[in-house]
């Protein structure tokens, strides 16, 4: 496979599953530019490469710089900007976990906490929904502690035992 044709397949391919991870595919296509780079990149290179609008890119490079997966490079005498990507994965990994965390971990674990103070139990039905809030919220809970301690990591060794308690089978 030639290289061209394997950058665009990359691309391509971190747009589709970027969505599962909570990004949109512009957002995700231009952060796999970013990060097969070997320099940084202007906005008009990013567009060309993507083939999208001026708007379009600059939205979703600021997504991006507000993740902190991308950041603006001014070089001198230059009007330009240029962008580059986070090039550590874990790095990466972390940040994408915290705005997930943020967005989606959080609000369930609130909302499943107000559901907790039910005014009274009074059937069969009302005691089987909050056990089963209360087992969801201590499971939840639980993947957030865990989800907590990979976010802040910032240590090797802790990323290697980290790795080594996920292959565990």
């Amino acid at each position: 496979m030639e290289y061209s044709e394997a950058k665009a397949e990359l691309i391509s391919f971190w747009g589709v599953i970027g969505t599962a991870w909570g990004i949109n595919k512009t957002m995700s296509q231009i952060y796999a530019i970013l990060l097969v780079s070997d320099r940084s990149l202007s906005i008009e290179e990013i567009m060309r490469e993507l083939n999208i609008s001026r708007g379009n890119a600059s939205m979703n490079i600021r997504n991006l710089m507000g993740w902190g997966l991308a950041f603006k490079e001014v070089r001198p005498g230059e009007r330009k900007e240029y962008f580059s990507g986070e090039k550590d994965l874990w790095a990466m990994a972390r940040k994408v976990a915290s705005e997930r965390r943020k967005r989606e971990i959080e609000p369930l674990l609130s909302k499943l906490e107000d559901l907790q103070d039910l005014d009274s139990l009074e059937t069969a039905e009302s005691e089987e929904f909050s056990k089963m809030v209360l087992e969801l919220h201590e499971l939840i809970g639980t993947f957030d502690k865990a989800l907590q301690k990979f976010i802040g990591t910032n240590n090797k060794l802790a990323i290697k035992s980290f790795q080594k308690i996920l292959s565990l089978t």
